[in-house]
């Protein structure tokens, strides 16, 4: 997708905190266990089969990257929406050791929704998703997706919980975080890592966390409404 130069241009730009601070260190990445040794007992296959079927709730489709075919369309259930992409790896937010201007050309020192302190979130180490921006393709606010939802990000047989924490370019889709690529088990090398196909995102509708950074309160959230998602009900 790679075309961040757009990431905060659009939609949130407003809800951004400047900040100026120096590159700290990085911590590791967090360690995310396959879903199916979650707690909550969801696996990957379970996610991925309560979405087999797709009921459009998107006007167009979304382009994985630029220059590629629009061949993505966001699908909605009463609980969740959800598309099925690539994944492009976002780097943007606090300048790190493993995510800055050096590591990523596309690096932006922010990202469209800070943490709770105003301080920009840090994408090697939070598992963040990104959205497109409000548009007649799609509104994301309109179907209950802002900054700070949960959602649930499936690759294989992995699930990575994650939150909303960015906004992209308006006809791309398929972009998260340093950590979320980690997670999932896929290269999160900013100019050359990333997957192709294969990534399922889940965000859950009406379902947010006040304190972005709360990776705990966003697995705690995840693996709670993945339960109810898969049982088709909240």
């Amino acid at each position: 997708m790679r075309a961040q130069s757009l990431t905060l241009a659009v939609a949130g730009a407003a809800l951004l905190t400047p900040a100026s601070l120096p590159a700290p260190a990085d911590a590791a990445p967090p360690r995310v266990p396959s879903a199916a040794g979650g707690r909550s007992g969801v696996t990957a296959a379970d996610l991925l089969d309560r979405v087999r079927s797709c009921t459009r709730i998107s006007r167009g489709r979304y382009r994985p990257d630029d220059g590629a075919p629009a061949t993505v369309p966001v699908c909605g259930t009463r609980e969740a929406v959800f598309w099925k992409a690539d994944l492009d790896v976002d780097c943007d937010g606090r300048p790190t050791a493993r995510c800055n201007r050096r590591t990523d050309p596309w690096f932006s020192a922010a990202t469209a929704f800070p943490q709770s302190d105003g301080r920009p979130l840090n994408a090697a180490t939070l598992p963040y998703i990104v959205v497109p921006p409000p548009s007649d393709r799609w509104d994301a606010p309109a179907h209950g997706v802002r900054g700070g939802s949960v959602a649930a990000v499936v690759y294989r047989n992995r699930v990575q919980y994650a939150v909303v924490a960015d906004t992209g370019p308006r006809d791309l889709i398929g972009e998260a975080s340093y950590a979320t690529a980690r997670g999932l088990g896929i290269p999160a090398d900013p100019r050359r890592g990333g997957a192709p196909s294969g990534v399922t995102y889940i965000v859950f509708r009406k379902a947010r966390i006040t304190a972005l950074e709360d990776h705990d309160a966003a697995v705690t959230t995840g693996e709670r409404l993945a339960r109810l998602f898969v049982r088709g009900a909240r």
